[in-house]
């Protein structure tokens, strides 16, 4: 599914450089839940967004499906991202004037569909993860769980074979935390590959696999 080998990426330059992520070798396989813990300043979120190719390594080659993400120009790369890659992220990044309906559609108006086509799949995504009577609901008037709900469905709607999500559960309370996580598993078991990183080795229980970071490396990598 997605493949990184020997990825490094240092920010600045000489004395002033930082290594976020060291020498990273890894593979996900489809369908299987991988949790990535390690405490802030540990290189998780910078190696998520390696693996989703919205962070160009300084060394080292990512690999989705055998095509490369960075050896491929901007718009090849932005194709590839589109087909396989769905985000999550801590904030959501729902733009708060527009609808549910409307955000979970954003992916999709660049793909050629039809507009009417659009809003059929985001109206399905957001049925799955138990939104349909909020459709048409302003994201700004949604609670955080639901907001959380909707960018879960934004995350589906380009149908991907990867869900790459980020701190997705940190704003949530205990409840609905766990209702994310078990939308996330339900989408494993379709055959979705999920990364997931997280701080919390209690979240990572609920992966097939958890991988260990500090200062940049890979500690421990069990399943």
């Amino acid at each position: 599914m997605i493949e990184l080998s020997s990825v490094t990426k240092t920010y600045g330059r000489g004395g002033q450089a930082i290594t976020a992520v060291e020498d990273v070798s890894l593979q996900v396989r489809r369908g299987e839940f991988v949790a990535i813990i390690g405490p802030s300043g540990s290189g998780k979120s910078t190696l998520l967004l390696v693996m989703g190719g919205l962070l160009t390594p300084t060394s080292g080659r990512v690999l989705i499906d055998g095509a490369s993400f960075y050896d491929a120009g901007g718009p090849a790369r932005t194709a590839l991202r589109l087909k396989y890659c769905g985000f999550m992220f801590q904030t959501f990044h729902l733009i708060p004037y527009l609808t549910a309906l409307e955000n979970v559609q954003l992916p999709l108006v660049t793909t050629g569909m039809s507009a009417r086509t659009q809003r059929e799949l985001a109206a399905e995504c957001l049925k799955k993860v138990g939104l349909d009577e909020r459709l048409h609901q302003p994201a700004a008037k949604l609670s955080v769980g639901e907001m959380q709900r909707v960018a879960l469905a934004r995350a589906l709607v380009n149908r991907p074979a990867l869900i790459l999500a980020d701190e997705p559960t940190a704003n949530l309370d205990e409840e609905t935390a766990a209702s994310v996580v078990a939308f996330l598993k339900t989408f494993r078991n379709e055959g979705v590959a999920i990364v997931l990183v997280t701080h919390d080795p209690e979240l990572g229980r609920n992966a097939d696999r958890t991988i260990r970071l500090r200062r940049g490396r890979i500690v421990t990598d069990a399943g």
